[in-house]
Formats: C-alpha cells, sequence, structure tokens
C-alpha cells in the first residue's frame, strides 16, 4: 500500500483528532487527552522520541550481514519481526469516529498477524469494547489480552478467562494504567497493585504474564520475583504521567538488571526501523507500536497495519545490514556510538 496515500487518506479520517504530522513527537497535540497527545505538557510523550532520537549508530560495511534474520520467539511463537501491534482501545474517543472500536482493534490485530506478527488488545472501561477486542482475537485466532489494573482482582481474572476463551496466547495487566480516572467514573476503579497481588494474577492463569507500565530497575526486579514471563518498559505513551523520562533512556538500566530472566519489551517514541534496532541494542528482546499503527487502521485499516509494519521491518533489516547484525540475537550495544 502507498505511504503517500496511506496518510493522506488517515489525515482526512482523523481530523478533528490527529494532523498526521510529518515527524510524530507530540508537539503539536500536547495535552489533548482524550485525543492523540501527551497528558499535560505533553513532555513524556515527545520525552520518548527524544530519548531515541538521542542514539546513534555505528556504521559497520566490512562483514558478512548480507540477508539479516529477523524472526524472534515470542510467547512460543514464531514471529518474521520483533515488532507486535500495542494494546489500543477508545477508538472513537481518540482517534475520530471514521471507525468504530470493532474496526480498528480487528485492523491493528489482523494486520499486525498478516505481517507475521501478534497484535495485542486493550480493556476500555465499556465492556462493548472489551468484546470487540476478543472477537479481533477470535477473528485472527491468536492475541494478547491486556487488562486494566482494576481494583477488584476478582474482575481482572474474569477478564482473564474471557481472553482465554476466545483464543489468547498471553495475558497481562497495564499497571501504567493504574490512574486512569475515566475507568472510576464508568465504575471501574483502577490502581496500583501490590507483590502479593501480582502474584494471584500471574498464578490464575497458565498463560504468559505480562506487566507493562514498567520504568524503574526495582519494579522490573519485582516482576521478576513474582513469576512474571515480560514486562513493557512503557510510560503508556506519555499519556498517564507528566515529565516521566523516555524509554529509551531507563531502558538499558533495566536490561542490565532483569536481562534473561524476563522478556524485556519497549514501547514508546518509535518511528523507523532505526528507532527498533537501537531499542534492540539497548537491552529489549522486541518492541510494540501505538500510534503509528493507528494512523495505518484509519489509513488503509488492516492492509495498513501491516503496511506500516512491513516498512519497519523492512526499515529494520535495512540498519541491520549496515550496522553488521545477522540476526536479532546478535543486536548489542556496541552497534551504539557514544561520544
Amino acid at each position: 500500500m502507498d505511504m503517500r496515500v496511506l496518510r493522506e487518506t488517515a489525515k482526512k479520517q482523523m481530523i478533528g483528532k490527529c494532523r498526521v504530522c510529518p515527524v510524530c513527537n507530540g508537539r503539536v497535540c500536547a495535552g489533548e487527552v482524550p485525543g492523540m497527545g501527551g497528558t499535560g505538557t505533553g513532555e513524556a510523550f515527545t520525552e520518548n522520541v527524544r530519548a531515541l532520537a538521542s542514539y546513534k549508530l555505528n556504521m559497520r560495511t566490512i562483514h558478512d550481514a548480507l540477508q539479516p534474520d529477523t524472526r524472534v520467539e515470542m510467547f512460543g511463537q514464531q514471529l518474521k519481526t520483533p515488532i507486535m501491534g500495542a494494546p489500543i482501545t477508545g477508538a472513537a474517543i481518540n482517534a475520530g469516529d471514521a471507525l468504530n472500536e470493532l474496526d480498528m482493534v480487528s485492523a491493528l490485530v489482523e494486520g499486525s498477524q498478516l505481517a507475521g506478527s501478534i497484535g495485542w488488545i486493550g480493556d476500555p472501561a465499556n465492556p462493548s469494547m472489551y468484546e470487540d477486542g476478543l472477537e479481533s482475537i477470535r477473528r485472527a485466532g491468536q492475541g494478547i489480552a491486556i487488562i486494566k489494573p482494576r481494583v477488584d482482582i476478582k474482575e481482572m481474572i474474569e477478564l482473564f478467562k474471557l481472553a482465554e476463551k476466545a483464543g489468547a496466547i498471553a495475558l497481562g495487566t497495564d499497571l501504567d494504567g493504574a490512574g486512569l480516572i475515566t475507568m472510576a467514573l464508568k465504575g471501574q476503579p483502577v490502581g496500583p497493585k501490590t507483590k502479593e497481588q501480582l502474584i494471584e494474577l500471574v498464578q490464575s492463569t497458565a498463560l504468559p504474564f505480562i506487566v507493562k507500565g514498567i520504568m524503574t530497575v526495582d519494579e522490573a526486579i519485582k516482576c521478576v520475583e513474582v513469576g512474571a514471563t515480560a514486562i513493557v518498559v512503557s510510560n503508556h505513551g506519555g499519556r498517564v504521567l507528566d515529565h516521566t523520562p523516555g524509554v529509551a533512556d531507563v531502558l538499558p538500566e533495566i536490561a542490565r538488571a532483569v536481562k534473561g530472566k524476563v522478556t524485556i519489551l519497549a514501547d514508546g517514541g518509535i518511528r523507523s526501523g532505526a528507532d527498533i534496532l537501537k531499542l534492540l541494542a539497548l537491552g529489549a528482546d522486541g518492541v510494540l507500536i501505538g500510534r503509528p499503527l493507528i494512523m495505518g487502521a484509519y489509513g488503509g485499516g488492516t492492509e495498513g497495519v501491516k503496511t506500516i509494519i512491513d516498512k519497519y521491518t523492512s526499515e529494520l533489516k535495512a540498519a541491520m545490514i549496515l550496522t553488521g547484525c545477522k540476526s536479532i540475537q546478535e543486536i548489542g550495544p556496541e552497534i551504539l556510538w557514544h561520544k
């Protein structure tokens, strides 16, 4: 699918919600929540983009990395790319009513699958929207479900069971949503979780368990201790707490503490295959893409989402050639340039 047409279509479809800027860095849409922006000053969103841009790559061309392998194994699945679709909900509220929730989440999950990856679904305050996400998993035959950290643990476990029946291959909770007021307004208050509560959640399912919203070493270690399979280093796209550091800035220290003990995923500010290469070099095992895939869904539905993932995977492969990386597993910090 032609990227120019995809962007132009998305801009028309998302009018009043997203400007589809040439550089999606959160500056123009700062404070637009609901919407596509970052909360408050928008600095947490812009920091994600800035942090990634601050890292540079060492170009190396004397090697035999001619056909890099972008495949990874994730949650028992063999994927063609380390890029997965992030859990996104609230299409009409945040991105415009040109797509309803089912159309949006189905495009994300099925488009990710067509690109050889896995799509994730989120859990909004409206129960019908969660059902839309589950339906997208049924259609695709697989997916990953991430549940908001409700105060009522039993309610979370019931939502896990629905995802298991729908065909989810992994489950988890996005602790970075622990302060969302909209959930409380809808009668479903959320909040932080203790280690004991996380253990209860992990033990409630036989599926791999993911904790999303980890931004410090101490909490990454706690996730290992409670038996989580994976963590997502994420500040919720800068949409929940102003003035947090960028994901790329906190990732290296987290990776040094828990690499090999838990799968490390990163989410925030990714706008190219080179950005993905940087996050992998900083210690991530895979990445999640949010806003660019929303643009893909509004610009071209399922095919639009696939187009974005394919584009980033192609760019990642090209960057691997020019940094001497034969496979995802070979990517390390030595490809990053330091002053």
